[in-house]
C-alpha cells in the first residue's frame, strides 16, 4: 500500500482531518494552509485583512484533448484528488469512493471534479478517457488531466499533498490519497483520505456545509 502523507511545515497540516472529522456539526469550515496578515487603508483607516493559501491558476489538457484551465471551477466546489490510471494499490478504492459522489451530485452545477494524473508518461487524453468512461463517468463535471511533471507536481504542492517519482513502490509513484475539498474562491477547506470510508462520509457531510454557506 502506497504511503499517505501531507507536506511537512505548511500551516494547518494538523487541521486537515479535524475540519471534517471533529463531528461536532460546525457550520462552518476552516481554510487550510498557510495565510499572511496584510495591512490595508479603509476609510481613512489601517486594518489588518488576512490572505489564505489558493490553489494558483493552471492550464492542463483534459480527457477530451481540451485544456483546460482554473476559470472551469469558479464559482463552484470541487473535489481534487491525484492518482494514476495503472496505480495498483489505493487508486482504484479512491475514485470508486469519489465515484459515489459523483454518482450523487451528478447534474448539480454547483459541485465540479478533478483528478490529476501522475504518470505524465503514459496517461494520455486517450487513456485518461477509457479509464473516466470504465469508471462510470458520464458527462463533463468530472475531469481527468495530465500535464507536465512540473505542471502536476507543482499543484500537488498547491493541494498540500505528497507526490513523487518512486521506483520502490507498487507502480512506481508514490503519492497520498487524499480527496481535497476546494471551495469557489479557490481555498482548500478538507482534507479527507480517499480510502477510508468514514472519511468519504465526513467529505460528504463537509461539502453539504460548503454548499450551503454559499447559498
Amino acid at each position: 500500500m502506497q504511503k499517505t502523507h501531507f507536506i511537512a511545515g505548511l500551516f494547518g497540516l494538523a487541521m486537515a482531518f479535524s475540519s471534517g472529522c471533529s463531528g461536532s456539526g460546525t457550520e462552518k469550515l476552516p481554510i487550510l494552509g498557510s495565510r499572511e496578515p496584510v495591512e490595508k487603508e479603509v476609510d481613512g483607516k489601517i486594518v489588518t485583512d488576512t490572505i489564505y493559501h489558493q490553489i494558483p491558476d493552471f492550464q492542463l489538457l483534459n480527457q477530451d484533448s481540451v485544456r483546460i484551465s482554473s476559470q472551469l471551477f469558479d464559482n463552484s466546489v470541487y473535489i481534487a484528488d491525484f492518482f494514476f490510471t495503472s496505480c495498483p494499490s489505493i487508486c482504484p478504492i479512491m475514485q470508486r469512493n469519489l465515484l459515489e459522489v459523483y454518482n450523487e451530485y451528478k447534474g448539480d452545477p454547483r459541485v465540479k471534479f478533478l483528478s490529476h494524473s501522475l504518470d505524465f508518461k503514459h496517461d494520455s487524453p486517450a487513456v485518461l478517457k477509457a479509464y473516466a468512461q470504465k469508471l462510470g463517468v458520464t458527462n463533463d463535471q468530472w475531469q481527468f488531466v495530465t500535464g507536465t511533471k512540473a505542471e502536476i507536481y507543482g499543484l500537488a504542492d498547491s493541494y498540500m499533498v505528497y507526490a513523487k517519482e518512486d521506483s520502490n513502490v507498487p507502480g512506481g509513484f508514490d503519492h497520498s490519497g487524499y480527496f481535497l475539498l476546494v471551495d469557489k474562491d479557490k481555498h482548500i477547506r478538507g482534507a479527507y483520505d480517499g480510502t477510508d470510508k468514514a472519511q468519504v462520509e465526513l467529505l460528504r457531510s463537509d461539502l453539504e456545509i460548503l454548499l450551503k454557506a454559499n447559498e
